[in-house]
């Protein structure tokens, strides 16, 4: 196994969706990536449970052939702070995600920050969760074209109901260099928890002017941030609308 070093750029990203989501929610990221060639994996989380979440990325992880950026959206960022201490991880990207310390109570740091309408629009079934169509359409996915919009809902992947009590017991961020994009109309976390996030973690941090969805709707300016982190460019950047 290849230890990432900050002098190795990072030729490999590995990236995890969020809860409400699927791999597919990467692939104009992907797109960009692969044209500035770089080797581009979407893991497939089955949303069921951290653990399980942990050992689809720490697989994908492994087949990876040297430094590797490990990039996570929404839920996943609590998936890469406990598995981005592998290795093989050179740097963190977080896109409207979650970073919890280790054993931190998030819904309820979450708590202490405006609450997102799309909270409303969970609907349970059968131990599982997602979001109804209404709210998936106007929180979850704002923003992006409609027709796309209801696909990615078609592909929504439902999730443990008991999924957000999980709490990690690593926190990579505290030891990876990590970057963050803040977004500013996110419906789903609060942007203002996302700076705090971000914030706390001394993230190299960018702002789009978003919804949740950032990765699909500003795909250029994601895969602008995870070039910098393969890179190893760190460093104050614009907080400005992109």
């Amino acid at each position: 196994m290849s230890d990432a070093t900050a002098a190795d750029p990072a030729r490999n990203v590995v990236m995890v969706h969020g809860a409400y989501a699927d791999g597919s929610s990467w692939s104009d990221v992907i797109s960009i990536l692969q044209r500035s060639g770089l080797n581009a994996t979407a893991v497939q989380n089955p949303l069921t449970s951290l653990a399980d979440d942990v050992a689809a990325t720490h697989r994908a992880l492994d087949q990876q052939d040297g430094p590797t950026v490990l990039a996570g959206h929404s839920w996943a960022g609590t998936v890469i702070s406990q598995v981005g201490d592998h290795p093989k991880v050179s740097a963190l990207v977080y896109v409207a995600a979650r970073a919890p310390d280790v054993g931190e109570d998030y819904s309820a740091l979450a708590a202490r920050f405006p609450t997102p309408p799309a909270n409303a629009g969970l609907v349970h079934h059968d131990g599982h969760a997602q979001l109804s169509e209404e709210s998936f359409l106007s929180d979850f996915a704002g923003g992006v074209d409609e027709a796309r919009a209801r696909a990615l809902y078609a592909v929504q992947g439902p999730i443990a109901a008991d999924l957000f009590d999980s709490r990690t017991t690593i926190a990579a961020w505290r030891d990876k260099p990590c970057y963050y994009s803040v977004s500013t109309q996110d419906r789903t976390t609060a942007p203002e928890l996302e700076r705090f996030l971000a914030a706390r973690m001394g993230a190299t941090t960018i702002e789009v002017e978003s919804s949740h969805l950032a990765m699909v709707t500003h795909p250029e300016a994601i895969a602008d941030l995870i070039l910098m982190a393969a890179r190893g460019v760190r460093g104050p950047l614009p907080h400005g609308p992109r």
